[in-house]
């Protein structure tokens, strides 16, 4: 049965390496929702290791860890085809902070092989190492809904030379933090190391559209 016609919407996390398990949690605890906007629907996450793991998928989640390391995986398992043709079929992607890395055009500052599905440049460790991590709000004048959200950046990428399809949902420090093109989001903050759950009901509201 699709889950179209079933009572549940199937997220996939990437799970070849990364905060995966984290994004897991946060589809339990929207599962757990039900509010209106999921139409009386549960949400279930299920983890993407190989190519029959996103049968039956409504959307995916490429989650932060080493974008190097995911992208070589992604190959290994023969993955970036069957992702693109997930896309091209109208089902909504999330990428966070190295997942966002993956889902641009390109990627520099020791680049990696992209997907190509956001029309946007990443610059990878654009705020520093590990050690300049940090937290903010984002800036006034987000798009609504989004109002006040605390974004954690580790090791985060910044987004640039942005296409014009790509509306730009949030920033910080006036850079674009949280972005999408077409039914594609990405994040180049860790929205899963919060208790906000905004970030990834917007890729269930992707499933609606």
């Amino acid at each position: 049965m699709s889950p179209s016609s079933s009572h549940s919407w199937i997220v996939g996390v990437l799970a070849i390496q990364g905060d995966f398990e984290a994004h897991l949690k946060m589809l339990r605890a929207l599962g757990e929702v039900r509010d209106a906007s999921l139409r009386g629907r549960a949400v279930v996450g299920r983890a993407v290791r190989k190519v029959q793991d996103l049968d039956g998928l409504s959307a995916l989640i490429l989650p932060g860890g080493e974008s190097t390391t995911i992208s070589k995986g992604l190959a290994r398992e023969e993955l970036v085809k069957p992702i693109h043709e997930f896309a091209a079929a109208g089902h909504p992607i999330l990428g966070t902070c190295a997942g966002a890395i993956l889902l641009c055009r390109s990627a520099e500052n020791h680049p990696v092989p992209t997907l190509g599905l956001v029309d946007a440049v990443a610059l990878r460790n654009a705020y520093g190492t590990q050690v300049d991590s940090f937290a903010q709000l984002v800036d006034p004048g987000c798009a609504p809904g989004f109002e006040g959200m605390r974004c954690v950046f580790i090791r985060a990428p910044k987004l640039a030379t942005l296409g014009a399809g790509v509306e730009v949902l949030a920033r910080v420090g006036g850079e674009p933090v949280f972005v999408r093109d077409g039914k594609i989001l990405a994040t180049t903050f860790h929205p899963e190391l919060t208790d906000d759950l905004r970030v990834h009901a917007a890729l269930v509201a992707a499933i609606r559209e």
